[in-house]
């Protein structure tokens, strides 16, 4: 896996692209001088673990031949300042699932997920307490 980041003026704005050509656009807070004109490596990281789940779950649940209308999930996340660095401690995933969709097995196909499949998940295990809540309709 390559990912290629390139700067696109002469503050923080950038622009990520992956080896397919898909480009996802990155920018400083305006604290710090950027313009927030994209998202900043940590809120990519929370839309990283939001998204690798979403997979997971909607795969699952499509195996289980369940009805999927609308599907969103919310992240949140909390940091705790380390030394010079900040690290997530507390992050939550909300799945929001309209459809006809059974709601145990929906909270199954997350479980499954956050505990098992979600590669993003384990990965901010170590640092991060990880938690989530599933609304079916």
């Amino acid at each position: 896996m390559k990912i290629k980041i390139k700067r696109t003026d002469d503050d923080f704005a950038m622009e990520a692209v992956n080896e397919d050509g898909n480009l996802v656009h990155m920018d400083g807070g305006i604290k710090i001088g950027g313009h927030a004109g994209g998202f900043s490596p940590m809120q990519l990281l929370l839309a990283a673990v939001g998204g690798c789940s979403a997979i997971d779950v909607i795969l699952i649940l499509k195996k289980q031949k369940q009805n999927i209308e609308e599907f969103d999930v919310e992240v949140e996340g909390e940091r705790v300042k380390i030394e010079d660095y900040s690290l997530y401690k507390d992050i939550t995933l909300h799945f929001k699932i309209k459809g006809e969709v059974d709601q145990d097995k929906a909270e199954r196909a997350v479980k499954l997920s956050i505990e098992k499949y979600c590669s993003v998940s384990k990965t901010l295990e170590p640092t991060a307490k990880i938690s989530y809540k599933v609304s079916v309709n």
